[in-house]
């Protein structure tokens, strides 16, 4: 693959040392492993090389690939989420979680100055929150499959709108007019501008052609 390739992924990710899934696209495997949810939307994933939509050591395995074939590979800390970092575990006063009517329980996770981490310990009126992402230091194991490519302009905007959104592609209109794209939802959606920027950043970057991306919101008289 090539840098720029808009492609569909399947794939199984498991940590190394303990086996455990922790992310899944496979609805059968899903199934057979007894880890399959209903709430979760299972199928292929768009993913674009060498942007950021995966992890820099999956990036590097899929470039190497082409479409329809299937791989298992190996990504190291550095490649994925990161050595543990010492000092992303905090303690915090407990007071602070009771302002907030947070409930400072062990296992549990909070956000804190849009920081997510994992509360380990609560005792003596302090809190120790750990915000390294659960699975940094881990080794990571794939199973990966190219399953498709995307090459049309409409449909590569799309996967870049669902992406983010976890909209249907069928939930989105576009309306594409020489070098701008305005996109509306047929469904209600209460995208943050963030959200907006960012996609838009993306559409910008990825797909030829495009310099600038509206969305359009639309009230009827029902």
């Amino acid at each position: 693959m090539n840098s720029g390739d808009f492609i569909y992924i399947d794939y199984v990710g498991r940590v190394k040392d303990t086996g455990e899934t922790f992310d899944i696209t496979k609805e059968d495997v899903a199934k057979k492993e007894g880890i399959y949810s209903e709430k979760f939307k299972y199928g292929p994933v768009a993913v674009i090389i060498d942007s950021d939509l995966a992890l820099p050591g999956l990036n590097e395995v899929l470039k190497e690939m082409k479409v329809g074939e299937k791989k298992k590979a190996e990504i190291k800390p550095e490649k994925a989420f990161g050595e543990r970092n010492p000092e992303l575990i905090k303690l915090i006063p407990e007071s602070m979680f009771k302002q907030q009517d947070v409930d400072a329980t062990p296992g549990s996770f909070v956000t804190i100055n849009k920081m997510r981490g994992r509360i380990i310990s609560a005792d003596g009126g302090r809190v120790k929150v750990d915000f390294n992402h659960p699975l940094a230091g881990k080794i990571l194991e794939y199973e990966l499959e190219i399953v498709g490519d995307i090459k049309n302009q409409n449909e590569k905007i799309k996967a870049v709108i669902c992406y983010f959104t976890g909209a249907e592609k069928e939930d989105v209109d576009l309306a594409v007019t020489e070098n701008e794209t305005e996109i509306k939802f047929k469904k209600r959606t209460n995208l943050l501008i963030e959200a907006k920027e960012l996609i838009a950043k993306n559409i910008l970057k990825w797909v030829s052609g495009i310099e600038k991306v509206k969305f359009s919101e639309v009230f009827e008289n029902k």
